[in-house]
């Protein structure tokens, strides 16, 4: 992993960006700060940005709508920071490939904990493994896991694009075939947290996946769940 991420910061708070960019600057990190989404994509051509924390409240397009046009087209992992402490807005970024959320106002250091976290399983396989490190490729279903590269691929489709998250939770699929696994599990094995039973964040990546992975989403056939148990991942897998 390299010695220093650079960070995007997208807010028009000035006061919000000030804070943000001295704090992780402190933290050994690398920091941009633009207040919309027209310098954010120009932040993102000119530079290589290891994660994006993005505002939900912008003005002109909002950050859900800019969310879904980075993942078009890239696997940058991006962090929503939303003022509104309900369910909505954090299903939605999940829909529109966000890789985690933090509700304001927020405690610096909780926020420097998600970024350390989607980090350390974005950029951790990047580094070049040990023999005793090395996992195989994951093949199911005519697609090809791997992991190494963080890239989901078949014959017939080439590359699909995941994002940090939907590639953890796939990933953790892959590696417990047949196996009938809790949401609170696969929170456990996807990302090392435990979040509330009553989270989302699981049925809204398993939704995303089905979509891009699964011939009928609607009556999915790799994917399946478990009333009242979870979800099995059903398709043999080979290393």
């Amino acid at each position: 992993m390299r010695d220093k991420f650079h960070l995007l910061l997208v807010d028009d708070d000035a006061d919000i960006l000030a804070l943000l960019e001295d704090f992780f600057r402190k933290h050994g990190y690398q920091v941009s700060a633009v207040a919309d989404g027209a310098a954010m994509f120009a932040a993102l051509e000119l530079a290589t940005i290891d994660l994006v924390m993005l505002d939900v409240m912008l003005p002109g397009e909002d950050g859900l709508s800019l969310c879904r046009q980075v993942r078009e087209t890239s696997t940058v992992p991006v962090i929503m920071l939303t003022a509104l402490d309900g369910d909505t807005d954090k299903i939605v970024g999940l829909e529109v490939g966000a890789d985690d959320y933090v509700t304001k106002p927020f405690v610096q250091r909780e926020l420097l904990a998600r970024v350390k976290a989607v980090l350390r399983r974005t950029m951790e396989p990047l580094r070049a493994p040990t023999r005793s490190e090395c996992r195989p490729m994951l093949s199911f279903a005519g697609w090809c896991l791997d992991v190494a590269r963080r890239e989901l691929r078949s014959d017939k489709s080439g590359v699909l694009l995941l994002s940090g998250g939907e590639f953890d939770l796939l990933l953790a699929f892959a590696e417990h075939p047949q196996e009938v696994l809790t949401r609170e599990k696969l929170n456990q094995l996807a990302s090392g947290s435990s979040r509330d039973a009553y989270d989302r964040t699981i049925d809204v990546q398993v939704s995303r996946i089905r979509r891009k992975l699964e011939e009928d989403p609607k009556n999915p056939a790799v994917i399946r769940t478990v009333r009242n148990g979870g979800y099995v991942f059903t398709a043999a897998v080979t290393r």
